[in-house]
C-alpha cells in the first residue's frame, strides 16, 4: 500500500497536499512548525521535527512510508539533508519539489552572497535603513551591525520571543504574502529603505519586493540557496504527482 510523507511548509506543498487528497493517495503532511500562521492542508498533519536522520528513519519504518516528497522551503537545508540520508538508508524513493530561484533582471542591483553571515558583511556604511525580509531565524547574523544600521523586519506571525537585536534598532512588520509591487514600493518609501537583504526563495508570493527595489534603484543583497546533494527534483505539484503515479 502506498503511503506518502509530504515534507511541507511552502504554498506549493499545500497545493500538492490538495492534489494528493483528491487523488485518494494515502499521505501525511509534515510541518516543521516554524510559524504559527499556516494554511491547513487537506491531509492528516503532523507538526514538529523528527529528531534528526535517525528519528526520521524510525518514522519512515514505523509508518511504512513508501515515498517521500520534500517540498520544504529552499532554505530548510537541514531537513532536506536529513530526508536524503534517511531515504537512502531506508531504500525509499525521494523527490524534491523546489521552485526555481529568481534571476537578476535589467535594472536590478544585486549583490550575491553565499549565506547570511556574508550578507551582514556586505552591508555598506551608507545602508542606514535596511529591510530584512529573511524571517527571524537568522537575525543573529546582523546583531553586530545594529550600531551602524536600523532594520525593518518582516515576519509572518507575531511572537513574544526576544529578537537578537537591540529593541531601538529595529521595527517589526507582521505580514504574509502574496505582496503587490505597488504596496512594496509604498513600504520601501515609507520606511526610507536604503538596502534590502533577501533570500533567493523563488516563487511569486514575495517577488514584489525585488521588483519594487528595481523600480526604486535600491540595492538587494541576495542570499543564494544552500548547496545540497544531488537528488531527483521537480518544480511543480503537477510534476510531483506525475512522478508519484509513475512509481506506484
Amino acid at each position: 500500500m502506498t503511503q506518502v510523507l509530504l515534507l511541507g511548509g511552502t504554498f506549493d506543498a499545500y497545493v500538492l497536499s490538495t492534489k494528493l487528497h483528491e487523488s485518494g493517495i494515502a499521505a501525511v503532511y509534515s510541518y516543521a512548525g516554524a510559524t504559527q500562521t499556516r494554511r491547513t492542508p487537506a491531509l492528516p498533519m503532523r507538526v514538529g521535527g523528527f529528531g534528526g536522520v535517525e528519528g526520521l528513519l524510525a518514522y519512515l519504518r514505523d509508518k511504512q512510508v513508501t515515498h517521500v516528497i520534500d517540498a520544504t522551503h529552499p532554505f530548510a537545508a537541514q531537513m532536506s539533508r536529513n530526508a536524503i540520508a534517511a531515504c537512502a538508508a531506508a531504500g525509499i524513493p525521494l523527490l524534491s519539489m523546489e521552485r526555481p530561484g529568481w534571476s537578476p533582471q535589467v535594472g536590478d542591483r544585486w549583490i550575491r552572497v553565499p549565506d547570511m553571515a556574508a550578507a551582514a558583511q556586505a552591508l555598506q556604511p551608507g545602508d542606514g535603513r535596511v529591510f530584512l525580509a529573511i524571517g527571524r531565524k537568522q537575525l543573529a547574523a546582523f546583531a553586530g551591525k545594529a550600531e551602524q544600521h536600523h532594520f525593518v523586519l518582516r515576519v509572518v506571525d507575531q511572537t513574544e520571543e526576544a529578537l537578537p537585536l537591540p529593541a531601538d534598532r529595529y521595527e517589526l512588520i507582521v505580514a504574509r504574502g502574496p505582496f503587490q509591487i505597488e504596496d512594496e514600493i509604498a513600504l520601501l518609501k515609507r520606511h526610507a529603505i536604503d538596502c534590502i537583504v533577501s533570500k533567493n526563495a523563488g516563487g511569486a508570493d514575495t517577488y514584489a519586493k525585488i521588483a519594487a527595489a528595481r523600480a526604486l534603484h535600491i540595492p538587494v543583497i541576495m542570499v543564494d540557496r544552500p548547496q545540497l546533494p544531488q537528488r531527483p527534483q521537480c518544480q511543480t505539484p503537477e510534476q510531483a504527482m506525475s512522478w508519484l503515479k509513475k512509481s506506484l
